[in-house]
């Protein structure tokens, strides 16, 4: 499958039909409950958006809109948890500082975070599956550092915004000057990271041993395509966006000598292969199963929504308590920062 055609078929659907929301930062913090559950710390930091319920352990019974009390969606039924690797910068002299995330396009004052989207088929006649209680899955491979060029890998990819906002800000995930490798050059807009999920599911189980292989992606690419007989039941697509704000890191004397990119990822990643993203669903009822049958964008008079501001004050104290904020001589958890 190749990526260009995957993701714009994806994203064929107007722009209504996807729905669209920011969720402000919950918290940062090394704990992941899908890949080292009941672990504090977990092997690398992460930052968190979603319900107030996350923890280093969540049962996949817990029922989280029981549990939560606040999200840091715009929608307030959907008490999910979504997440991904944090990004640190590297100076010339070895330390390490962590990379901002920033509100991405039309979702300002969004306290950073991620932008999230839930797809439907681009026909907007074909109804999707919403997720159960207990589901979760991850997208991509913390040890990749090369172009696998497998099916997952063409899902995941970062955009170099030369500006805020214009010129190649514009343009759908995964097409046009979108890489799947860090951008090795200085993008004083920021960089975009694109995480495109799984469309199918087999139906029968909310989870398995590698959080992947309970799903998978459609035959002929994009939402609209048709499942495989393993994984019949169609799902919405979900796709992070996550914009790191690496405008304060753009000075070419800081920049390795040997005219590297100096980016990292908390897991020790530089080339960018090894990015990834992990969910967690926690809707409350049938709400999210509501907003698909409606092909809401962002605008979805189906679902209850609060303000951006009252988003942001909805975090959490994290379990671990560690510096990451100040210039770092080591990436917290002493991940090696290798190709």
């Amino acid at each position: 499958m190749q990526l260009k055609s995957a993701v714009a078929l994806a994203l064929a659907a107007p722009a209504w039909a996807m729905l669209r929301f920011s969720c402000s930062q919950l918290v940062v913090d090394r704990i992941d409950p899908l890949v080292q559950p009941g672990q504090a710390p977990s092997a690398h930091l992460h930052q968190i958006v979603g319900g107030n319920a996350f923890a280093p352990e969540m049962e996949p019974a817990t029922d989280l809109p029981s549990v939560a009390t606040c999200t840091t969606c715009t929608f307030t039924e959907d008490f999910s948890n979504y997440w991904t690797a944090v990004l640190y910068f590297k100076a010339r002299n070895g330390t390490y500082k962590r990379v901002p995330t920033f509100a991405n396009q039309f979702l300002e004052p969004a306290n950073g975070g991620i932008t999230v989207y839930y797809i439907p088929p681009y026909d907007m006649k074909t109804n999707v599956t919403a997720f159960q209680k207990g589901f979760r899955m991850l997208v991509g491979d913390s040890t990749k550092r090369t172009d696998a060029k497998d099916e997952e890998s063409q899902q995941l990819s970062f955009r170099c915004w030369s500006k805020n906002y214009g010129g190649d800000s514009f343009g759908a995930p995964g097409t046009g000057l979108d890489t799947k490798f860090l951008p090795n050059h200085p993008c004083p807009g920021g960089i975009r990271a694109n995480h495109f999920f799984p469309t199918c599911w087999d139906g029968k189980n909310l989870d398995s041993p590698d959080h992947k292989s309970h799903v998978a992606y459609a035959l002929s690419g994009g939402v609209g395509g048709e499942c495989p007989a393993s994984h019949p039941v169609k799902i919405p697509q979900i796709l992070y966006e996550v914009a790191w704000d690496t405008s304060a890191f753009n000075d070419p004397n800081e920049w390795p000598e040997d005219g590297s990119q100096p980016f990292v990822f908390s897991f020790g990643d530089k080339t960018g292969y090894g990015t990834h993203a992990d969910y967690l669903f926690g809707w409350k009822d049938n709400a999210l199963q509501r907003a698909m049958d409606a092909f809401c964008g962002v605008d979805c008079p189906q679902l209850k929504t609060q303000s951006t501001q009252q988003a942001n004050r909805c975090t959490i104290q994290p379990k671990v308590v560690e510096p990451i904020d100040q210039w770092l001589t080591e990436l917290p958890g002493g991940a090696h920062a290798g190709n």
